[in-house]
């Protein structure tokens, strides 16, 4: 609480409905915000504990950045229902994604919690962020708070229209859903930093199945960027002037003859150092007239500025290949190797319906025989009380017997003793006679 003078002011005094997610969530609109969470499941290579770290980046900023599993995970001790069960109340999760590895392939699990669909990807190919910003020329800061601190603009590429696959279209709506909706309406454009891609491929490989039909193989590439934008509508040199990047003026006798590139007498002038080349084309698609002011120097509202996309990592390309109802259980709804027709999948369901009920039966009579067990535990425990308590009462009863018997004795002794000096008085006044 802050002070006020030399005592503490209580100011928060507003009473939170849920109590749970009071420590993850304010509001009721932050309620409907998805928060995801990125783990790593047994003994993977160091390459795919970064590549963990990366796709953290970007679920930015609504994921747990620094959740570190137990050591005891090695053997894949936790699953999916375990993290479901254990954060969802607590933060509010709403996407789990998971990244295991094997001697065969590296798998990567997005469940919906808490009741699913759970999709599972293979990762054919990936790229560390560290790689792809290694090979560019001016690499962008993934670590400034502009860009970590608001969510991406998610583009889904080539995922088709209403008549495409179920597992497409369940595909894309999961890949939307993973993120904030975007209010066009209300959005801030200073706050679309980044955009998240996802581009579905289709690609015709050799054979065809067993109904003489070629094979198609589906794939999805992710891929990460940080939007720049540069004022344009004037020279190169007069922009670097505007964003604060003066070059090295050493040289020339006056900031006119850089710009114009000549000097007051005609002559050429001499280069200056840090200049950028001419020869860089401005692709004119790329520009803009921006409706409000955006980040970076002269890009004020309603001027016209260049759209450029940085890439900042990771590059995945993942291949889906099964689809389950549940949270990590329950039917598969596809599967991209396993193909079976309607009377196979009849068979297998009421294969799994038998199981059910025979499991539900087995629970039933493993619960009587425990209830049974319990109630024969608790009589023995009641008949075993009855008899100490017998015990106890007959022993009580024997030590007031003796007490008693005792008693009866000392008041005899005590009568014997009376009359023995009544006695020795009345020897005694004999003898004074």
């Amino acid at each position: 609480m802050p002070k006020k003078g030399a005592k503490r002011k209580k100011t928060r005094t507003h009473v939170v409905e849920n109590e749970t997610q009071a420590s993850a969530v304010a509001t009721e609109g932050e309620l409907k915000v998805p928060r995801s969470l990125v783990v790593r499941r047994g003994a993977v290579e160091a390459e795919v504990i970064e590549l963990v770290q990366d796709l953290r980046h970007i679920m930015m900023p609504y994921t747990a950045m620094n959740f570190q599993a137990s050591a005891k995970l090695t053997k894949l001790s936790k699953s999916l229902q375990h993290y479901s069960k254990e954060l969802s109340g607590t933060l509010g999760l709403t996407h789990i994604m998971s990244i295991s590895q094997n001697e065969s392939k590296l798998a990567m699990r997005l469940a919906r919690t808490p009741a699913g669909p759970t999709l599972t990807f293979k990762i054919q190919q990936f790229s560390l962020s560290r790689n792809v910003r290694k090979v560019q020329r001016r690499p962008f800061d993934i670590s400034a708070p502009a860009i970590a601190n608001n969510p991406p603009i998610v583009v889904t590429n080539n995922f088709g229209d209403q008549t495409a696959a179920p597992h497409v279209k369940l595909m894309r709506i999961t890949f939307q859903n993973m993120f904030p909706a975007l209010n066009v309406a209300t959005v801030k454009l200073r706050d679309c930093r980044r955009v998240v891609l996802f581009n579905f491929l289709r690609r015709q490989d050799d054979g065809t199945n067993a109904n003489g039909q070629e094979i198609e193989d589906e794939e999805v590439e992710i891929r990460h960027y940080a939007v720049r934008a540069t004022p344009v509508g004037i020279t190169k040199k007069v922009r670097r002037i505007i964003q604060a990047k003066i070059p090295n003026l050493s040289k020339l006798e006056d900031i006119s003859d850089w710009i114009t590139g000549t000097t007051a007498s005609g002559d050429p002038a001499p280069a200056a150092s840090g200049a950028m080349s001419d020869s860089e084309a401005e692709d004119e698609t790329s520009h803009v007239v921006l409706p409000q002011k955006y980040s970076g120097k002269g890009n004020s509202k309603a001027h016209k500025s260049a759209l450029k996309l940085v890439e900042l990592g990771p590059r995945l390309r993942i291949k889906l290949t099964k689809v389950e109802r549940g949270l990590a259980s329950g039917d598969v709804m596809y599967h991209s190797y396993v193909k079976k027709d309607l009377t196979e999948v009849k068979a297998k369901r009421a294969k799994i319906d038998q199981a059910a009920v025979l499991k539900k039966k087995r629970r039933e009579e493993q619960e009587g025989n425990v209830r049974r067990k319990k109630e024969i535990a608790d009589d023995k425990r009641d008949k075993k009380k009855q008899r100490r308590q017998e015990r106890e009462t007959a022993a009580m009863e024997e030590l007031r017997g003796a007490a008693a018997a005792a008693e009866d004795s000392d008041s005899s002794n005590n009568s014997a003793m009376k009359e023995l000096r009544g006695a020795a008085a009345m020897d005694s006044d004999c003898e004074s006679e």
